[in-house]
């Protein structure tokens, strides 16, 4: 059943942006300071003004190849973002990349090897032991002084955003990466529940809000024919086993998430809170009265295009830049796919918890140990966190692929409307890294146009609403808590992942859930919760 644990996922993560949650850190107008500098960046003028260029003639970086890229390019020397920062800093670079998902075995290999290039981009908090261990280990070097003499930019941006210095700093004050970092509030939510619009306004039905109103709209689904086909095929609502396991879906009504979250600073795992067995008892009872789909666990990323694309499914997880018209035109003319909000318990009230990412969690570009000329380094990477650079890995060449109107950079027709009929984040990736991640700061106009349709901007801001104040920052654990919280957590998950599917579908009663309990509980979960508790204390104190 894990292997086909991503259905949706690869629906929405293929096709939206990976984003990163929670604090605030901007320069007054929700937009973070990207270090920008009226003109040239400050190490760029300087070394046109010595006649040398201050950047390595080459270096070797190591990265995942991202699907949006891997679909029609084999490196990132490819793109076009990086044939300009060839030109402007005259470093060569050669790329090494594995598939994007075989990054973390294959990270564990490399760092084991210790065979390592100048530059690892990855996500370093998911590292085994953290990433203060890879520092001890001699793996990868502290960058707080060179980037305080050598990284102009990046110490601006840092500096304009306290708490992104919190986020990018670890338990032992090291800074180890040019952080990936989603400048803008506007980019931490782009997942929600997503709804047939046109079903709801023919049936006259309202936007469901609470659990027990999607209950009576996914009823009316069943039994009202709202495709008006004369047949009974009506899927009210697409589950998936990616939806069972992502702590922002409908569990967050409960006011918990199937993962970590915390609780007035107490740290709690959701699965095992008497709120999930509820959240199970409704799942289990919508199954068996045929308002999820029976065949769920099965289902792969064709059969939920094809079924929603068919005209058959009421409601399902969307990214933001489905709403509206989803992936494909279906041939139903009167479509319209409305993001809904992340149901509560009672009415009147707002759900606690939605999808919300962090700003910075732990993705960016580490300089290793075998790097001979680290400053050169960090000075190109910073390159990436002036003003044009900023531009450049966001939007791309000016003229090409996007054009200033009024002052704001707008994609053009070669990405929006690809005349090799490329999904826009396919097209973006030909030119910037904007469609996925890096070692720069995103900007907010780049979702803007993303996901630019009023029905796309109305389902972002309907699934902000939730506070998400339980959710966990992004905390650290230390070398040896590391170890001892992946051996617990890989039981736990794999036990997990089993009997929800069992719970959901019947095979296992729902009056077992103690059972469940004490399973987890055995495997070690509270001393999973203990060492994650340690962190946040750590990650507060900052």
């Amino acid at each position: 059943m894990a292997g086909k644990r991503i259905v949706t996922s690869c629906l929405i993560f293929a096709l939206c942006s990976s984003v990163v949650a929670g604090c605030s850190g901007t320069n007054g107008n929700g937009n973070a300071s990207t270090g920008e500098n009226k003109g040239n960046s400050p190490e760029a003028s300087q070394a046109t003004a010595n006649g040398e260029s201050g950047y390595p003639e080459s270096l070797t970086y190591w990265a995942g190849l991202n699907t949006n890229v891997a679909a029609t390019m084999t490196t990132y020397n490819d793109i076009a973002a990086y044939k300009e920062l060839e030109k402007v800093t005259g470093t060569k670079v050669k790329f090494q990349h594995v598939s994007a998902d075989q990054v973390a075995d294959q990270l564990n290999l490399l760092l084991a090897s210790g065979k390592l290039p100048d530059v690892i981009e990855a996500d370093w908090v998911s590292v085994p032991k953290g990433p203060d261990n890879a520092i001890k280990e001699k793996r990868i070097i502290r960058l707080n002084e060179l980037i305080e003499e050598h990284a102009p930019n990046l110490s601006k941006v840092l500096q304009d955003n306290p708490d992104f210095r919190k986020m990018v700093t670890s338990d032992d004050g090291n800074i180890y990466v040019f952080p990936y970092i989603n400048g803008d509030k506007y980019l931490l939510t782009y997942i929600g529940p997503g709804i047939r619009q046109d079903w709801l306004d023919k049936l006259h039905l309202q936007m469901p809000t609470t659990i027990n109103e999607w209950e009576e709209v996914l009823t009316a689904f069943r039994d009202q024919d709202p495709n008006g086909n004369n047949k009974k095929d009506e899927i009210p609502f697409f589950l998936d086993n990616w939806f069972i396991s992502f702590s922002g879906a409908f569990v967050g009504a409960w006011g918990i998430t199937t993962g970590f979250y915390q609780e007035n600073g107490k740290v709690k795992y959701g699965p095992i809170q008497p709120q999930f067995k509820e959240h199970l008892e409704t799942m289990s009872r919508w199954y068996k009265e045929g308002l999820i789909d029976r065949e769920y666990a099965a289902a792969d990323y064709n059969v939920t295009n094809s079924r929603v694309i068919n005209d058959q499914v009421g409601s399902l997880m969307i990214g933001g830049n489905q709403a509206g018209k989803f992936d494909t035109n279906p041939p139903n003319g009167s479509f319209s796919l409305a993001g809904a909000p992340y149901p509560s318990l009672n009415a009147g009230e707002k759900a606690e918890i939605g999808q919300r990412d962090a700003f910075f969690s732990g993705i960016g570009a580490a300089i290793t140990t075998s790097a001979k000329n680290p400053e050169q380094i960090v000075k190109w990477l910073d390159y990436k966190y002036s003003e044009a650079g900023h531009m450049l890995f966001n939007f791309g060449i000016e003229g090409e692929s996007y054009t200033l109107v009024d002052n704001y950079p707008t994609y053009t027709d070669v990405i929006m409307k690809s005349p090799d009929g490329l999904p826009i984040g396919q097209a973006m990736a030909k030119y910037v890294l904007a469609s996925f991640s890096g070692p720069f700061v995103k900007d907010r106009r780049y979702y803007e146009q993303y996901a630019g349709s009023p029905e796309q901007k109305a389902a972002i801001s309907t699934w902000t609403q939730p506070s998400n104040e339980k959710l966990m920052p992004p905390v650290t654990l230390t070398a040896d808590d590391g170890s001892k919280f992946a051996s617990i957590m890989n039981d736990v998950s794999t036990y997990y992942t089993e009997m929800i599917d069992k719970f959901i579908m019947g095979a296992e009663p729902i009056d077992q859930f103690d059972d469940f309990v004490e399973t987890i509980t055995r495997m070690g979960i509270e001393e999973a919760v203990e060492l994650q508790q340690a962190a946040l204390d750590r990650y507060n104190k900052r």
